[in-house]
């Protein structure tokens, strides 16, 4: 582990410097008010505190981070518009449909309607969000998943987004859904073309949310794409740091032992907690 950096913030009103890779991967932080320095699973101890030898003052205490107590867990507890817990997947696309009149139907005198392209993202993103809602219910006690849908990064390019966010018991999964109804989809990283469309650089925007949430959470987050529907996925060289999958195998995204990390059900539960509040998202690091 090498070319640690070091980068404050202030977030939940505690002062904290964290320690991340340089692609912003989240190792471990110290909690200035605390005297407490929190190792993610994979970091290393003496590197840690190298690079954060000219911030430490006092006792420090070193090790995991702590589980949260009933109490701490009571005051996590937020208010309706700041909870992101009860997002729909595709929420901000419901507003932004609603009203339009449905495609193929049209006023008297006037042309068909045109499909808007909203519908089968908003499609997929449902048909893939039930999905991940469905192993959050049926994992066992201990193996629990947590999921999130619509995950804002504000201040940043809208291509920039995190569709469903999966926290499980080997790490965190930033994911993005691709609508191709019956389409090709071709992969030359970055680039991604769905049938005779132009290609998008859209695995550089899954990686780049991934390195968001990945600086907002403080700990390992990484991407997925999820393409819906394809014809056929024909894809060169495996794209760097990126996965990708069918929709018909998100399933196989709870068991992201292949993946690297442990997370215990209370390093779960305290990283769904930070998720789940939207401050998280606008406090983190912006570019």
């Amino acid at each position: 582990m090498t070319r640690l950096r070091v980068a404050p913030a202030l977030r939940h009103s505690q002062d904290r410097l964290y320690v991340t890779l340089p692609d912003g991967t989240g190792v471990a932080w110290y909690d200035r008010s605390a005297g407490r320095v929190s190792l993610l699973p994979g970091a290393g101890r003496e590197e840690v505190l190298a690079a954060l030898a000219p911030y430490l003052s006092g006792e420090v205490t070193v090790g995991p981070p702590p589980v949260p107590t009933p109490a701490e867990l009571d005051r996590l507890a937020l208010h309706p518009d700041d909870d992101l817990a009860p997002n729909r997947p595709g929420e901000e696309l419901y507003a932004a449909l609603d009203g339009l009149p449905p495609p193929g139907r049209a006023a008297p005198g006037r042309a068909a309607v045109r499909r808007d392209p909203r519908h089968g993202e908003l499609l997929a993103r449902r048909i893939v969000g039930d999905q991940l809602d469905g192993l959050d219910r049926s994992a066992g006690a201990g193996a629990r998943v947590r999921v999130l849908h619509s995950v804002p990064l504000p201040g940043v390019d809208p291509a920039v987004r995190i569709d469903h966010l999966l926290i499980g018991p080997a790490g965190v999964l930033a994911i993005r859904t691709l609508p191709a109804r019956n389409r090709r989809i071709r992969v030359a990283d970055p680039m991604v073309r769905t049938g005779f469309s132009a290609p998008v650089p859209l695995l550089g925007h899954l990686r780049e949310a991934a390195e968001r949430a990945s600086g907002a959470l403080a700990t390992a987050v990484r991407p997925v794409l999820v393409v819906v529907g394809a014809s056929r996925l024909v894809a060169g060289p495996p794209p760097s740091r990126v996965r990708i999958v069918h929709d018909t195998e998100v399933a196989a995204l709870a068991d992201l032992a292949d993946l690297g990390g442990v997370l215990k059900p209370a390093d779960i539960e305290s990283l769904y907690a930070a998720a789940r509040d939207r401050g998280t998202w606008s406090g983190g690091r912006g570019r």
